[in-house]
């Protein structure tokens, strides 16, 4: 996915939804106690470390409030911060700036806990060949902005949205089976019926892909197994032990290429990664990952 793919239409349309939520009825507080003419220099610092993403993001609701304020970004996406560091300085109108000061902290709070998560499985199995990958498992309507702080902190992407790419999971395969059809049948009607639109699809992906690719969700490595006789692409191993991981990499010999998903934890990650799998999927990224503690401080202000 990348910088590349969050474009500025995304961005904005997310920006503006997120201030009619906060600013629907405008800032009482503020209306009531600053004067409208009143200038002032705000900071914002990280107060904990990290891996900094969605600055742009930050600076695009300072605009979408107030076009004529001010704002200096000093540390780029991607940038280590650390406790004190001084990310941007916003100089201008001070209700305006407290009127963009929670939605733009919230981007940036939270896309930079996910950018550090990231990052922290990412170090966690460093030096093995395998890759750290997001799931669909995102915040509604916030999804291309999660996986892009996915991508800061230097994980990729798995599937944008259910159009992009065919994954069989074990409820497809309930319904499938009980009309009589096996996974050998399963993957190649998969094959077949895959809308055209696939292919290009998945030249923009991060996974090498020479057709319409297959993936095939599996919970035992005699599914895994089948799943390779069957000819998929890619085999996620659901909630595997370790034992079971390794067995089934072993009985895929490199058939497919492997996925390891479910309950993925950082303690456990680079365990998972030694078993010989090609990617780790992990819903943690972005379902439950903790804000990183940025802050808005106002440095100064004049009545002009």
């Amino acid at each position: 996915m990348g910088k590349k793919m969050l474009t500025e239409a995304q961005i904005e349309e997310i920006v503006d939804r997120a201030l009619v939520e906060d600013l629907g009825w405008g800032d009482a507080t503020t209306e009531a106690l600053i004067p409208g003419d009143q200038e002032g220099i705000a900071s914002i610092m990280a107060k904990e470390e990290g891996i900094l993403a969605g600055i742009d993001i930050a600076n695009k609701v300072f605009q979408r409030v107030d076009p004529a304020l001010r704002v200096a970004i000093l540390i780029a996406d991607g940038a280590q911060i650390n406790p004190g560091s001084m990310i941007a300085k916003v100089e201008g109108n001070v209700a305006s700036i407290l009127k963009a000061e929670r939605v733009a902290l919230n981007f940036l709070q939270r896309l930079s806990g996910i950018a550090s998560e990231t990052n922290r499985y990412v170090k966690a199995v460093e030096g093995l060949p395998v890759r750290i990958m997001d799931t669909r498992k995102t915040t509604p309507s916030l999804r291309s902005m999660e996986k892009y702080a996915v991508w800061v902190g230097g994980g990729q992407n798995h599937r944008m949205n259910l159009g992009d790419g065919i994954l069989i999971k074990d409820n497809h395969l309930a319904a499938l089976r009980s009309r009589g059809l096996t996974l050998h049948e399963v993957v190649t009607k998969a094959r077949k019926d895959a809308p055209l639109s696939l292919q290009g699809a998945k030249q923009r992906s991060n996974l090498k892909a020479r057709q319409t690719q297959i993936e095939v969700e599996v919970k035992t490595p005699q599914e895994a197994e089948e799943a390779a006789e069957a000819g998929a692409d890619i085999i996620m191993l659901d909630n595997m032990s370790l034992v079971n991981m390794r067995q089934a990499v072993k009985s895929i010999h490199g058939r497919a290429l492997i996925e390891a998903s479910g309950g993925i934890t950082l303690d456990k990650v680079r365990a998972i990664a030694e078993t010989g799998v090609d990617f780790i999927s992990v819903g943690a990224l972005t379902h439950s990952v903790k804000a990183l503690d940025i802050s808005l401080e106002l440095t100064s202000s004049s009545q002009q």
